[in-house]
């Protein structure tokens, strides 16, 4: 991408290669799985224009950061303690920053509102809304009491197996069904047919999405021998349960907008519109400004309609400035 600087900064014990262009205001960029820095480039291009300064990292595990050993290293206090150190080094005179997050990217904003909300001026996330802590039930034995064994994050949770299946498949075939999947219901791997057809079937690429576009994608998981970084996480959701505990009842205070696709396979989660549309997720985000549902619209939203989601990202935010 034209005009976007790369550097690799060493932060809460890991190198993290990050991606920025422009001046001004710093928006933080947090991907999602199975994802990169790269997912942002439209709104890196279009808000970098617009005089902020964009900052998307490659997480911890994903593309050009670095991806420790140990499932235990990715639990969602070693993801927020990257953004902040990295934030303390890249910005060290700015007090706030705006924040955009996408998939697990929104998940971990809001943990960085909730733990550090200090940090965050405003928060812009698409997809995944606040989930308050269950103290009565996992979330793993939630799903798997819910859709089964066969739901994909049920299927990550044994190390070394999905990424077998997945090694099998080959890394192309897996980043496209994830990124091209528009079933507005659970993702299901069952051994032998994953996404709910055999591994060899073609599939065909959106129209905002190229197979040069792919082929990045592909080429950085591949160099990162696969995608059990970006796994580990769903690997640390048990835990992540466990070390939430005292923050049950607490609420998300910064001020934030939230924005889903009607096709959303999140927006369609037992639950999920009541909790949305009937006043849980306002109370559980006092600040929440407005929610907004794009019809016709999947799950990787900012991809599929990059100009849509750049003006409401900047109309939003530019009330902060």
């Amino acid at each position: 991408m034209e005009g976007v600087e790369h550097r690799v900064i060493k932060v809460n014990g890991i190198n993290m290669h990050v991606a920025e262009k422009g001046e001004g205001p710093l928006i933080l960029f947090i991907h999602g799985f199975p994802e990169l820095w790269y997912s942002w480039r439209h709104q890196i291009a279009s808000l970098s224009s617009k005089g902020y300064r964009a900052v998307a990292p490659d997480l911890r595990g994903y593309g050009d950061t670095d991806a420790p050993d140990l499932v235990t290293s990715y639990t969602c206090f070693h993801i927020v303690g990257d953004l902040v150190q990295l934030l303390n080094i890249i910005s060290p005179n700015e007090h706030k920053v705006l924040v955009v997050g996408h998939d697990w990217g929104a998940a971990i904003a809001w943990y960085l509102c909730l733990f550090r909300p200090d940090k965050v001026k405003a928060v812009f996330n698409l997809s995944v809304p606040f989930i308050p802590h269950n103290p009565h039930m996992n979330p793993i034995d939630g799903w798997r009491a819910i859709y089964g064994n066969d739901y994909y994050m049920c299927r990550f949770q044994q190390p070394g197996e999905i990424e077998a299946e997945f090694a099998e498949m080959g890394t192309e075939t897996v980043v496209k069904a994830f990124l091209t999947y528009r079933v507005p219901g659970p993702i299901l791997l069952p051994k032998g047919k994953p996404f709910g057809h055999s591994a060899d079937t073609p599939i065909a690429l959106p129209s905002w999405l190229s197979e040069e576009e792919v082929h990045y994608y592909v080429s950085k998981f591949d160099n990162k021998s696969g995608f059990t970084g970006g796994i580990n996480y769903y690997r640390n959701l048990h835990r992540n349960w466990e070390l939430m505990a005292p923050w049950t009842g607490c609420d998300v205070k910064v001020a934030a907008k939230f924005v889903v696709g009607d096709l959303d396979l999140v927006y369609h989660m037992p639950g999920m519109k009541e909790y949305i549309h009937n006043g849980g997720f306002k109370k559980d985000v006092p600040m929440l400004e407005e929610v907004v549902v794009m019809e016709g619209v999947g799950h990787f939203i900012h991809m599929e309609k990059p100009d849509e989601i750049n003006n409401l990202i900047y109309d939003f935010f530019r009330q902060f400035d």
